[in-house]
């Protein structure tokens, strides 16, 4: 088995090796020294005190110190602006932002934030509010007035509450197309950031999409390559690609169209980067595309045009049981080809979709850990193994929180590394204070990761930024309380790593204590495959004839295959039928039993 190979076979093993045993591996073989930890924890300390108090926090600090995830107020306004510009008629959406807005206390928010935006809309919200809310007991003239007041409001208020939406949306992306981006981002860049751009917009679900996608990124490359001034792709600006948006059918069961196909895309895309002088990130996504888009990645990086460039790179999620094995096998990769390549470390986006999904189709475990506690110290310990690999690696640190960043600045001064060696990545209108702070006081790089698009393809990316740092244990909620402790804020994670969380049911004990939950199959999962096709062989070549009474023999055909003969049945007479009936009776055991013979008949299936 040669070295890549046995790098792929350890990441099919670490999806189904428990969490609490992915945590103990790391930390056996990547946790940093205590006296490290505790130099890092002290550097986060006075980060964040100086984040409040010397510092002008960004929109989302502010917005989230308001209206977290712990405020009902907060949820409504993430559900809203989640759900709004995607919803097509005006009846409905006055029902959603009555359903939204009407009942929550806006007015308790008013005049608490130290942000204009926030409090004027804080403001009209409670206004909207207030106009929708329904007066109980009212009748009369004054039902019907309030009633008229609603009725001719809506227009205004529909508009309103869309128009604070964009601006709110508006905060988080560089510009609506890669031209105004570039030039809105020059500002940075004098300062000495540099940026790699998003072409916003989800997966494809159809050719056209594909190829409107695919020359969107085009164009964008041609853009960058005109501001790229460097023969150094670290340098220059970048661009993060999705692969789901580059292909239509980018699954398992499509691998050999993804294979010649997404292939080829990618691969020119790739070499066009390369000839800009510019990075050119692989995005992750969704786990269960993870082993397919390995393979993808391998053969385009196997592209011999591709020697000499250093601009090829891949994001790794740390909160995925497979994050580590990952990247040893991107290192082996690189090694492999001679190449250098940038892997971008980042927590991790779809959470809460990993974990919904396995429990639905009941998967045999999670794909992803079910902590904070847990992903930090994977991200930690992803961050060590990207030092310990400069030579093959370029990391590309992408982190909000201050105790993640110190981490790594105590990582690499432990190694001996140069500020160059790595660079530190941020989302545009997050985290400017903390990445402004690190760059003065160390020199290190920063890149900020920039969504371009328009309104309508924003609201699902902006809804996971505020559900990745909307919630109690965020960093980015909790940095601005001056109710919770600096030294809370910037704790230790590898002090308390855990068990897995309790309130997160396993898939097979989702319905517990009713029932267990039937096994599901992933069919994007290729040991679930093997194990399905490991099944089925005895078999497909096995001839089945069913008799049940004298009669003719009828040939059975597979449906999908005419050549297939498949067996022979016989079916019954009239007379045969109506005598099983006749002496047909009830199942006259005991409840327990029967009870029992059903739930191994289900077990069974």
């Amino acid at each position: 088995m040669s070295q890549l190979a046995a790098h792929r076979w350890a990441i099919r093993q670490a999806r189904q090796t428990p969490e609490a045993d992915c945590i103990a591996r790391l930390e056996h073989s990547h946790a940093p020294a205590p006296d490290l930890r505790k130099a890092a924890q002290t550097e986060a300390i006075a980060l964040i005190r100086h984040l409040r108090e010397d510092a002008s926090p960004g929109l989302m600090e502010i917005f989230l110190a308001e209206y977290g995830l712990s405020t009902d107020e907060g949820v409504a306004l993430m559900c809203l602006a989640e759900a709004l510009l995607r919803v097509p008629d005006t009846e409905t959406i006055d029902a959603l932002i009555e359903d939204k807005i009407a009942p929550s206390a806006w007015g308790k928010h008013l005049g608490h934030s130290a942000s204009p935006l926030v409090n004027a809309s804080t403001w009209a919200l409670m206004l909207t509010g207030r106009i929708l809310r329904e007066k109980p007991g009212e009748t009369g003239i004054a039902a019907t007035l309030h009633g008229a007041v609603k009725r001719v409001g809506e227009p205004v208020i529909r508009a309103a509450v869309a128009r604070a939406m964009k601006e709110l949306g508006a905060q988080f992306v560089l510009g609506e197309t890669i031209a105004k981006a570039i030039d809105r981002g020059k500002a940075l860049e004098r300062d000495g950031y540099t940026h790699s751009f998003d072409m916003l917009g989800e997966a494809a679900l159809t050719e056209h999409d594909a190829r409107a996608y695919f020359d969107s990124y085009s164009d964008a490359i041609a853009h960058l390559a005109k501001n790229a001034t460097s023969n150094d792709p670290r340098e220059n600006p970048g661009i993060s690609i999705k692969m789901s948006a580059l292909h239509p059918r980018y699954e398992e069961s499509q691998r050999d169209r993804v294979m010649t196909e997404l292939v080829e895309r990618t691969r020119l895309l790739v070499r066009q980067a390369r000839d800009a002088q510019i990075g050119l990130n692989i995005d992750a996504e969704e786990a269960d595309r993870l082993d397919l888009s390995l393979d993808v990645i391998e053969a385009v990086l196997s592209d011999p045009a591709l020697a000499g460039w250093d601009g090829f790179g891949v994001v790794v999620q740390a909160y995925g049981t497979r994050a580590a094995p990952v990247i040893d096998w991107l290192g082996e990769l690189a090694h492999a080809h001679q190449r250098r390549i940038m892997v971008r470390l980042v927590k991790g986006a779809y959470w809460d979709t990993e974990i919904k999904r396995a429990q639905v189709e009941g998967l045999a475990s999670f794909p992803v850990f079910t902590t904070k506690a847990a992903t930090d110290i994977s991200w930690i310990c992803c961050a060590a193994k990207l030092l310990d690999s400069t030579d093959l690696i370029y990391p590309q640190f992408a982190t909000h929180n201050a105790h993640s960043i110190a981490t790594v600045i105590q990582l690499a001064h432990a190694r001996g590394l140069s500020a160059e060696s790595y660079e530190f990545q941020r989302l545009h209108g997050m985290g400017e204070a903390l990445h402004a702070r690190v760059k003065d006081q160390h020199g290190t790089r920063c890149r900020v990761y920039a969504p371009v698009g328009a309104h309508r393809d924003l609201l699902a990316y902006l809804v996971r930024r505020l559900l990745e740092n909307g919630a109690n244990s965020s960093f980015v909620n909790q940095v601005l309380d001056p109710d919770t402790p600096a030294a809370t804020i910037a704790a230790d994670p590898f002090d308390h790593p855990g068990k897995p969380n309790a309130a997160i049911r396993a898939p097979a004990d989702l319905y517990q204590p009713e029932r267990t939950n039937a096994r599901g199959w992933d069919l994007k999962d290729l040991d679930d495959l093997a194990e399905i096709d490991a099944a089925m062989a005895p078999f497909l070549t096995h001839r089945w004839d069913l008799a049940t009474s004298p009669g003719e023999d009828v040939p059975v055909i597979n449906p999908a295959d005419h050549d297939d003969l498949v067996g022979t049945v016989t079916f019954q007479s009239a007379d045969s039928a109506i005598s099983a009936i006749d002496t047909a009776k009830p199942w006259t055991a005991p409840a327990t039993e029967r009870a029992a013979t059903l739930t191994r008949a289900a077990d069974l299936y």
